[in-house]
């Protein structure tokens, strides 16, 4: 028999988090972990529209740190689980720095802020910037509220949203867009 993907436990508004401890779908983990899940999604249209094998081995890399950013945040955190979830390390983010720097080196110097855009891939990678800045927001809205958090997960997250920056510029300039300077209105 196939597995069946519906439990029909969360019919009421509630999930349980890794650990067993049932929470309600409002809750801030679940907040933090769906956002991270859109991220995820959002990086498997920028892979499929950017068709370049260097950049898609680079995503991947990434959507599968994000499983694991997202296995932390839907751990219940105080109780002991039962089984062996990965980890972020600060490998993790020096890795992002590297992909950023190599990137840089070909892109022209930013004078201005730039409006998003380019082409399609560039422009959704900036929609994924912002669900990222969106997902790092809710993470330190828990460490305010006291809900524990590792602080690698927020700077992986911030480092993660300055490389979305640069690659949708690389992006666009490999693909010979320009970027589009912002001026502003006086």
């Amino acid at each position: 028999m196939a597995f069946k993907i519906y439990t029909k436990t969360g019919d009421k508004g509630s999930t349980s988090l890794i650990g067993g401890v049932r929470v309600p779908k409002s809750h801030i983990r679940i907040e933090a972990y769906g956002t991270v899940d859109e991220l995820n999604s959002y990086l498997g249209m920028v892979n499929d529209m950017a068709g370049d094998e260097k950049l898609s081995g680079w995503i991947r890399e990434i959507q599968d740190r994000l499983f694991t950013v997202g296995s932390v945040l839907a751990t219940t955190p105080d109780k002991e689980v039962k089984m062996k979830l990965p980890d972020v390390h600060e490998e993790d983010v020096t890795w992002l720095e590297q992909r950023i720097d190599e990137m840089n080196e070909s892109l022209p110097e930013m004078r201005s802020f730039i409006i998003p855009g380019g082409n399609l891939a560039s422009s959704t990678c900036h929609v994924a910037r912002c669900v990222c800045r969106r997902a790092e927001r809710i993470c330190v809205g828990m460490m305010e509220h006291r809900e524990p958090i590792p602080d690698l997960i927020v700077r992986y997250l911030n480092r993660l949203s300055d490389f979305l920056f640069v690659l949708a510029r690389y992006i666009a300039h490999i693909n010979g867009a320009q970027d589009l300077p912002w001026r502003a209105r006086i």
